[in-house]
């Protein structure tokens, strides 16, 4: 830096605006008139898609390798048979619970992967045994 003259001066330009035009209508227009205008489309542009597809749709394939258990339809059967005994609807249940709704909807309909801590509360508040061989049978806290 020490051979560095002061009295020349070197001006750095930012390049000219390049316009992007968004119509189709507009693309065409600009590409028959010549302007050497550049488009770029971008991949899920205007969305809120950060990332590829997550591991989800590979869960939803459900290959031999991926296949995940659903509560069985004897399980479900006994907790809308224990929720109506007990003359509950899905909403009241769910904040005896301290679940959303659409868990209770899903256990009832077997769409739901069964989770034990979710399993005990029901049983807790059902009365019932959804668990193990004794499933039907009255719960009782040991």
């Amino acid at each position: 830096m020490a051979e560095a003259d002061w009295g020349e001066v070197t001006y750095v330009r930012k390049q000219a605006a390049r316009s992007q035009h968004r119509s189709l209508k507009a693309v065409n227009s600009a590409r028959r008139s010549g302007s050497n205008d550049e488009t770029i489309e971008r991949f899920a542009a205007g969305s809120n898609k950060e990332f590829a597809p997550s591991n989800e749709t590979k869960l939803d394939r459900e290959t031999e390798e991926l296949h995940l258990d659903h509560v069985s339809l004897d399980v479900s059967k006994l907790i809308q048979q224990g929720r109506q005994a007990k003359g509950l609807t899905k909403k009241e249940l769910a904040i005896k619970i301290n679940e959303k709704q659409q868990v209770i909807n899903d256990y009832e309909a077997g769409k739901a992967i069964p989770n034990n801590q979710i399993l005990a509360k029901l049983e807790r508040a059902l009365g019932l045994r959804l668990r193990g061989k004794d499933k039907g049978k009255p719960f009782s806290e040991k």
